[in-house]
């Protein structure tokens, strides 16, 4: 048993010393998630800082404000792109937010009013005013809801003032991390000894790898969803569907709520311009969330992580268990990570 152990001490250690890290990084998952999001971009932009960076002067004084120069001038285009198509779907979304609230009273309550009424005279007049004493009660009811949903958010953002802070200095973190990335990788290095540092950056360029083989994956599903959205919503005659597919499509990037936000402005648009149509979004919507949870995750994102569909459905339904939401994002990434540095540990087992 010693000499087991003896042999394979560095691989335990390695694996505890994971476990410690995520346990960590999970405790502190909502002070750090903006640096983590920093991370995750400045990962993406980075092969553009070089590229910009390749294409300016090479010579004199200038070499040394290259990079700083070319950060500016990726962010002042990321920036220029974000603000541009966020002003143009915050627009629409507004426009149509505003015809809605205009005919709101024939819409929605006139409507609802009438089913009621047509409803109501099924029943005999001693059912009738029970019916009424219902509808009274779950009014009463839904008021309470309201109250109680509006002191839980501001409870939310008062215990959420720790990321509000962190998304503050994200652009600042953001310039410095691209700024600097090389000396801050040699800084990290220079702490360990010469072997072990090579092992530290193996193992930081095999989770560079599943990152962007995730990020893909994410960015798949994205451009897939936002597809299907197209088509079905122009074959439904919706106006403004090239943006609500693209805002589907956006959505799809942030798991769980992201197409839930942008399912709910789809069917706010087309209360405003179709409410005819509004039961056959709902159902496009529903079509298109079914088709992606239960075939287009499990293949794209076992595809792309090197994991069989199936044991993708068993990490998500495993990892939205133990731990909600964060277990259903990172459930899939964690896994093909783990499994990547143990074969790298494992190889390199002396």
């Amino acid at each position: 048993m010693a000499n087991t152990f003896g042999k394979y001490w560095r691989l335990v250690t390695l694996v505890l010393g994971i476990i410690i890290a995520f346990l960590v990084l999970y405790l502190l998952r909502m002070a750090i998630l903006p640096f983590i999001i920093g991370l995750v971009l400045a990962y993406l932009l980075m092969p553009v800082i070089f590229w910009t960076e390749s294409k300016l002067p090479r010579q004199g004084d200038w070499l040394q404000a290259k990079r700083i120069f070319s950060i500016i001038i990726v962010l002042a285009v990321l920036l220029g792109l974000v603000a541009a198509s966020s002003y143009y779907i915050v627009t629409v979304v507004l426009n149509a937010s505003l015809i809605l609230l205009e005919n709101a009273p024939y819409f929605i309550l006139g409507r609802v009013q009438e089913w009621l009424d047509v409803i109501r005279q099924q029943f005999p007049p001693e059912i009738q005013t029970q019916v009424d004493k219902a509808l009274l009660e779950a009014g009463l009811e839904l008021g309470d809801t309201i109250r109680d949903a509006f002191a839980k958010g501001i409870t939310f953002v008062t215990r959420t003032f720790s990321i509000m802070v962190g998304l503050a200095a994200l652009p600042l973190f953001l310039f410095y991390i691209m700024k600097d990335s090389e000396k801050l990788k040699e800084t990290f290095y220079s702490a360990f000894t010469p072997q072990f540092a090579e092992h530290i950056r193996n193992i930081i360029l095999i989770i560079e790898r599943v990152l962007g083989r995730y990020i893909r994956s994410q960015l798949t599903l994205g451009l897939i969803v936002a597809s299907f959205s197209f088509v079905g919503l122009w074959t439904l005659g919706i106006k403004y569907y090239p943006t609500l597919a693209i805002l589907a499509g956006i959505g799809e990037l942030v798991p769980i709520l992201g197409p839930w936000i942008s399912g709910a402005i789809t069917i706010i648009v087309t209360l405003a311009v179709e409410p005819g149509k509004v039961i056959w979004v709902i159902l496009l919507c529903l079509v298109i969330q079914l088709i992606e949870n239960t075939l287009l995750v499990p293949r794209i994102q076992g595809g792309y992580l090197h994991i069989h569909p199936a044991v993708i459905v068993v990490l998500l339904v495993l990892g939205a268990y133990i731990a909600g939401f964060w277990g259903l994002l990172l459930a899939a990434p964690l896994t093909a990570t783990t499994v990547a540095i143990y074969k790298y540990a494992h190889h390199h087992q002396p």
